[in-house]
This record gives structure tokens, C-alpha cells and sequence, in this order.
């Protein structure tokens, strides 16, 4: 075939054709280009493959074997063993979740490569390896004797033989039959003073590394490409901020603040005054508010957004008040809609929930200036929704919402002020790099009455006494959460799920309590009726998803267990505690783990037993696992980051904003080579919003 060019169609590489180029394409990977941008997820050294009989009790190993027996082994707990054999001995590969998946997949001659930690338990073992199936002898020059890349993947691209092994002859193949460079964008002096290879180096170097230096070399050049990306568009948005004028303005704060904070049942923390005159004092400006309010679980900034909300309607201006779930927009709007009413400010709740008619006609009144402020979810984006005169746009949650939801409730008013909010207290490098363009308050400190919650971790053969301390806490008139990771159960994944745990236990241990469940799939009607029983004390046990993880508040519930504890992150783990320990009770959380544990997973079990600061939680969880889409940065309308390390590339990311900081300055007397990279990120920036619809 002739050389290929990075604009190059996959389905005419070699190997592809249509059918795998259409199931590609699906995956975002449709030209040559975008195959050598899907960066290796982790990799297996295979440089020193080693004899099964020189394997070492706790080393990491590379073993290359045949399966010679597999099967299910029955005990106190269930697992699936494969003996692999080499030319010096055997070893057995265990695995403890997925039995019936493993079953299936193995087949007696099949050669595998076998990556993980040698253990010793009546003979040697390694529990839950990384595995390579190596069809052929002459296979092995890719995928072993070498570091090799591992590749993120999915059932329907495994399905069409693209496993990681596929993608890796498809990168070997392109790297070798590529006939054009990849073009830098970045000036040569800056990668030289940031001692960064050139870009075609790096993508070279990421997919086939020849040293483990040669991967940290080629993955800091390309972090420090999405760095850019990624605050390029915060330096945009800044630039976007500081040039806009409002045409509304508010006078200093009236006679409806002075009562509704008279009605208050409690006196505001300093934390939560600081705020409100930070929020205020930006209302006043000419320019449009854009500040986001972050603070731990339970630390009261929906009251904050309400004041704001209602210094709005003080001055003639509506307010959207977006959540991201009906559970948390209709918490919202009980709780406020008496309190409101008595000031003479209206309210009212617009959810998918509603029938149509329903709908409509709260969009019609909110288009006729009848309603002062709307709550809703997702809902408030709709084309039948519009507004008299939008002043103030609030969102909860808000890195649950994608670009283009925010952009659509945005563009109902004229330039109004954003107010966005996050339980989720972000770690400071993180706030800097996605929320550069917004101003940030935070409240530090919570309402006074709160006891610390109580968080011990245990292995899941303390269920037993688990499920009888449940019942004694009934007894004492507390009521509990029970969380699961699933619904029902699954084929792929051997992990409790909320329907088996219900049936089997309110005939057994539960079965004298009264017990409710929730999951995604409950109708919302129904979902409602179980959380208000639940709030009104006529529900002792609520077993549900992590549906309940934001906003549901019941200061009677008093311990919460959470079943598969390792499988969530600690942020995650965090936000679900936050729904006990919210009255004057005593709390406890009791997070249940199922092995085998990897290190990291006990340490984060550690650390959330032991800390309860949910800054703190935030750093740690983001050092462990990175920011992922835990701060919504697939979401955000940034850039993806899988290269771009935040904790560990804190100089890239000071070096990367140095360098925008230059550009943005006056971009109108750049040299060439800098002129080039401001073209390259504006239209980087401009082809990503159009992906994500323009928002």
C-alpha cells in the first residue's frame, strides 16, 4: 500500500478495512492522526521475561505460559484458577470476581503473557493479572520481550479484534509506514527550555518506548500540549469575562434579605457572611458575576445561593436555579418555597417529572415574569422555557452539567451573573487550572451542633455483625442507608447489587423493619414517595445506588453502610457520608470491602476512615487517582487531560500558563513561531466547542 499520511482514513490501513474503520470512527478514531493521539493507558515491562522457576515471593514478573488446566474452585469463597506452564514449571492465576466471565474465556492450549505480584498460598500464585493473549511465536516481537503499551479498551472494539493487541499492530504498522512527520506547534525554544522532545518524537515515544525514561519524557511533552489546550480556553473565558457589561443592576440589599434572614431557625456561620458579601459586593459590578462557591458536604451554601437568588428578585431580575438531579432541585424548592412566599418573592419547580401541560405552563409564567425564581434540573434548558428578565443563573453541582446545557440556560438572559456551586471542594492547583476565569469563595467552616462522623472500614466478613448493628440503631430510633455499587446483578462484574440484597434481606435480617429501595431505575413517582416516607421517619432502612449521593437531607439518618467500598473513589465516598452526621445525633459510617484490595484501595480506605476535611479528601483523591471525572473536566468544555498529571506536573502547569500569559498579552506583536501556536490553540478551542455543540 503507499505511504501513509496522518490524514489518512484508518479503514484503508492495513488490517482495518470498513468495518473495523466504522466501529473506529465511533470511537472518535476515524484518520491516522487520531489513532497515534489514543494514548497507551499504562504498559507492561516485558523487557526481562522471567522463568516461572526463578519467580520470587512478592516481585512484580513478567511470565509467558500455555493454560494446561482452568477451572472454578468452590470453598469459603469462589474463585476461577488457570495453571500457566512454561518450560521450567507452573503457576496458578486466580481470579475472585467475574468467575462465569473467565470461564468462558479460556480454553486449554491458548498462550498467555501474565503480568502481576508473585504470592505464596499452597504454592505460587498471582491474583488478578494483567494478561496478553499471544497467538503466535513470531507474535511475541511486539507483544513481549519489549515495554509494551496497553490500550483503553471496550467490548464492541474487542469484539471486532481491536483488543489492546490489535491496536498495537495497527500502531506499529502506522509508525512504520508513516511518511509525513507529525507537525509541531510548539517554538523550538520553548520544549528546548522545558527539555521536551519534539511532538513526532513524543507520539513515537509513547506508543513504542524504549526505556521507562523515554515514556516520562514523551508523556511530559504531550501533558504539556494539554495544558496549554486546556487553559488556553480558561485565559479565552477570562478575556470573554473582563470585556462584558450587564445592562441590570442592583441596589444595595432591601427589606426582603432583612426578613428572610429574621426567619432563619439559625444564625448564618461566618464562613457563609463572608461568602454572601463576596457574592453581593460581585452582583454590584457592572461587569457579570462569574464565581464559583465550593465548601465541604453539609456546610450550608444553598442558603448562600438563596440569599443571592433573592437579592435578584429584590432588584426585578429572575433567577434559574439548576440542580442536577429531581431529588436534589425538589429538596431545593420545598425547603424554600414557604420561606420565599413569606417575603413575597414566587417560586417554582420545573423537572421532567411533570406532564407536559405541566411543563409548558410553568414556561409560559416564567416567560411572563410571573415566577421570580425557578428551580429545575436539565429541564430548565428547554425551548418552552423562557425568561422575562434573567438576571442571575445558578447551578448546583455544576460539574455535572456539560457545556452546552450551561451555555443554553446562560444564553436566556442578557449577560446574567453565574453563581456556580460544588460539594466537591476542589484542591487549589485544579481550581486554578479549570476555573481560572471564575472567581472563587469557599466556605471553611460548618454549623455549629455538627458531631464528627464516626468512619471505620471492614472487610466483608464483618457483613454479619454489620447488618445486626443496623438493627440496633433502629432500635435506638435512628435510621440507616444501605449503598450498593449496582443494581442487579451483572455478568461482568461479581459485586453486591441493591434488587438481590433487598429481596434476600427483608425475608432474613431486615424482615421485622421497615425497608425501602432506590435506584435510577425506580419510577420517579415511586423513587419519591420511598425518600419522603424515608425523610418522615415511616422508613427505617433506605438500601439504594449512589442515587442518593447529592443533597438528600435527613438529620435523623444515623449510619450509613456502603457496600464495595473500594470500588468508589474517595471524593465519592465523601460526598455519600456527607448524607449522614446532618442533625445533633451521633453518626457512623461503615464502609465494607471485598478482596482482594490493591494497595491503593486501602489506602484510600485509610485515609476516609481516618480524615474527615473534604479538602483534604479532594487532594488525596486526586494525588491517588488523578483528576478524572471527578472535577467534570470531560464535561467542562476542556480538553480531555490523559497525558497532563496536575499534582505531578505542577511545573509544566506553571510553565504553560507563563507561556499564555506571553501570548495573550498582546498577541498582535508575537514573533511568527508564537503567532503560530495562538492560531493553533484558537482554532484547537473553536473545533472542540463545535464538537460538543457549540456551547
Amino acid at each position: 500500500m503507499p505511504d501513509l499520511k496522518l490524514d489518512s482514513p484508518l479503514q484503508y490501513v492495513k488490517g482495518v478495512g470498513p468495518k473495523r474503520g466504522e466501529e473506529l470512527a465511533r470511537h472518535g478514531l476515524a484518520t491516522v492522526r487520531d489513532l497515534l493521539a489514543y494514548l497507551p493507558r499504562h504498559y507492561l515491562d516485558r523487557t526481562n521475561v522471567v522463568p516461572i522457576n526463578r519467580l520470587r515471593i512478592g516481585e512484580m514478573a513478567t511470565i509467558i505460559g500455555e493454560v494446561k488446566a482452568h477451572g472454578i474452585l468452590h470453598g469459603k469463597r469462589q474463585r476461577y484458577e488457570v495453571m500457566l506452564q512454561d518450560e521450567t514449571g507452573a503457576i496458578a492465576l486466580m481470579w475472585f470476581a467475574a468467575v462465569r466471565y473467565w470461564e468462558r474465556y479460556f480454553k486449554k492450549g491458548m498462550v498467555f503473557a501474565a503480568t502481576g505480584r508473585v504470592t505464596d498460598f499452597m504454592g505460587l500464585q498471582i491474583v488478578h493479572p494483567d494478561l496478553e493473549r499471544l497467538e503466535e511465536n513470531t507474535d511475541r516481537m511486539i507483544h513481549a520481550g519489549r515495554i509494551i503499551p496497553v490500550y483503553p479498551q471496550t467490548a464492541a472494539l474487542s469484539k471486532i479484534g481491536l483488543s489492546s493487541k490489535g491496536i498495537r499492530q495497527l500502531t506499529t504498522f502506522i509508525l512504520e509506514h508513516l511518511s509525513e512527520r507529525m507537525p509541531d506547534h510548539l517554538p523550538v525554544k520553548e520544549h528546548q527550555d522545558l527539555n521536551l522532545p519534539t511532538l513526532h518524537d513524543a507520539i513515537s515515544g509513547i506508543h513504542y518506548p524504549r526505556s521507562r525514561e523515554e515514556i516520562e519524557t514523551s508523556r511530559r511533552r504531550l501533558a504539556f500540549d494539554e495544558l496549554l489546550g486546556l487553559q488556553y480556553v480558561v485565559f479565552q473565558n477570562l478575556g470573554k469575562k473582563r470585556s462584558a457589561v450587564k445592562k441590570h443592576s442592583y441596589a444595595e440589599p432591601g427589606q426582603k434579605l432583612k426578613q428572610i434572614k429574621e426567619l432563619l431557625p439559625f444564625e448564618l456561620t461566618s464562613g457563609q457572611k463572608k461568602v454572601t458579601r463576596e457574592i453581593f459586593s460581585d452582583l454590584q459590578q457592572q461587569t457579570p458575576m462569574s464565581r464559583l462557591l465550593q465548601g465541604d458536604v453539609g456546610c450550608g451554601k444553598t442558603v448562600v445561593a438563596v440569599l443571592a437568588a433573592l437579592y435578584a428578585a429584590e432588584n426585578n431580575l429572575q433567577c434559574a436555579f439548576m440542580a442536577p438531579t429531581e431529588i436534589l432541585a425538589e429538596q431545593h424548592f420545598r425547603n424554600w418555597r414557604g420561606p420565599l412566599a413569606n417575603v413575597g418573592v414566587t417560586s417554582d419547580l420545573l423537572t421532567s417529572n411533570l406532564t407536559s401541560a405541566q411543563r409548558k405552563s410553568i414556561g409560559k409564567k416564567c416567560g411572563e415574569g410571573k415566577i421570580d425564581i425557578l428551580f429545575g434540573t436539565h429541564a430548565l434548558i428547554y425551548d418552552y422555557v423562557s425568561f422575562e428578565r434573567l438576571g442571575l443563573v445558578i447551578i448546583d453541582e455544576q460539574h455535572r452539567f456539560g457545556v452546552e446545557q450551561r451555555g443554553k440556560l446562560f444564553a436566556k438572559g442578557d449577560s446574567p451573573d453565574l453563581l456556580v456551586m460544588t460539594a466537591t471542594p476542589i484542591p487549589r492547583t485544579l481550581a486554578l487550572t479549570l476555573y481560572g476565569d471564575l472567581d472563587i469563595s469557599t466556605i471553611d467552616d460548618l454549623p455549629p451542633g455538627r458531631k464528627p462522623i464516626r468512619t471505620v472500614w471492614r472487610m466483608d466478613d464483618a457483613r454479619p455483625k454489620i447488618l445486626e448493628y443496623i438493627r440496633e440503631q433502629v432500635k435506638e430510633h435512628g435510621q440507616a442507608y444501605v449503598i450498593y455499587p449496582l443494581i442487579e446483578k451483572s455478568d461482568q462484574v461479581d459485586l453486591e447489587n441493591v434488587e438481590d440484597a433487598y429481596k434476600e434481606l427483608t425475608v432474613s435480617i431486615f424482615r421485622d423493619l421497615r425497608v425501602g429501595m432506590v435506584h435510577g431505575r425506580v419510577k420517579p413517582k415511586e423513587r419519591d414517595e420511598v425518600l419522603t416516607q424515608f425523610r418522615q421517619g415511616k422508613i427505617d432502612v433506605l438500601m439504594s445506588t449512589t442515587v442518593i449521593e447529592v443533597g438528600l437531607d435527613n438529620p435523623n439518618a444515623t449510619l450509613m453502610v456502603i457496600e464495595h467500598a473500594e470500588r468508589f473513589g474517595l471524593a465519592q465516598l465523601h460526598q455519600l457520608r456527607g448524607r449522614v452526621g446532618r442533625g445533633e445525633k451521633q453518626s457512623t459510617v461503615v464502609a465494607i470491602a471485598h478482596g482482594p484490595l490493591s494497595d491503593i484501595a486501602q489506602q484510600r480506605l485509610e485515609y476516609f476512615a481516618a480524615n474527615g476535611n473534604g479538602f483534604q479528601i479532594a487532594e488525596a483523591d486526586l494525588q491517588l487517582r488523578g483528576p478524572g471525572e471527578l472535577f467534570g473536566v470531560r464535561q467542562s468544555g476542556l480538553p480531555e487531560l490523559r497525558a497532563a498529571n496536575l499534582t505531578s506536573d505542577r511545573d509544566l502547569l506553571e510553565a504553560s500558563r507563563k507561556l499564555l500569559e506571553r501570548l495573550f498579552d498582546k498577541p498582535a506583536n508575537l514573533d511568527k513561531p508564537y503567532r503560530s501556536l495562538y492560531q493553533y490553540l484558537r482554532t484547537s478551542s473553536e473545533q472542540r466547542q463545535l464538537q460538543l455543540g457549540g456551547g
